[in-house]
């Protein structure tokens, strides 16, 4: 069987998906899609914790569907601006797990993961799966993966 590791960027997963489609990714869908014939190794879905009783029911349903959860404090910096991005632990993560797994999925649309996607799929002879919302999904990203799968129809709510 195939082992596959999943790696969900929630932030920017929900953004596109609200930005292209005012509709939300649906989780359930995309579990049952990129797992079908696979054995999950790992399944990390990374948020930022506001700490607010409705993202707590969210990211309880993520560990229902089988997701471990990682939150990062949302910051609001002086200037009204905010961070809260998981790419530095999206990439350890993915080198730390990938040498258990056949198949990588990534699913964001951020082009900063072009240079992991190379590295896991041409150094490490990983196969890597992206899903992101095709309008914002950069293409370097997309030139990068194995296979492109964009995010749209049956893998949204409503």
């Amino acid at each position: 069987m195939t082992n596959v590791l999943l790696l969900v960027d929630v932030q920017n997963v929900y953004y596109t998906t609200r930005q292209a489609f005012s509709r939300n990714f649906d989780y359930n869908k995309f579990w049952s899609q990129a797992t079908s014939g696979r054995q999950v190794v790992k399944a990390i879905a990374y948020a930022v914790d506001r700490r607010d009783r409705k993202q707590k029911e969210f990211q309880n349903i993520l560990r229902a569907i089988g997701f471990e959860v990682k939150l990062k404090p949302f910051i609001q910096r002086s200037d009204g601006s905010a961070k809260g991005d998981w790419d530095v632990g999206i990439t350890i993560d993915a080198l730390e797990y990938a040498p258990e797994a056949d198949v990588v999925v990534l699913v964001s649309g951020d082009g900063d993961f072009a240079i992991l996607v190379d590295k896991l799929r041409v150094d490490k002879g990983k196969r890597v799966e992206v899903y992101g919302v095709e309008s914002l999904t950069a293409n370097a990203l997309i030139e990068a993966a194995s296979e492109y799968h964009p995010i749209a129809g049956d893998l949204l709510l409503g």
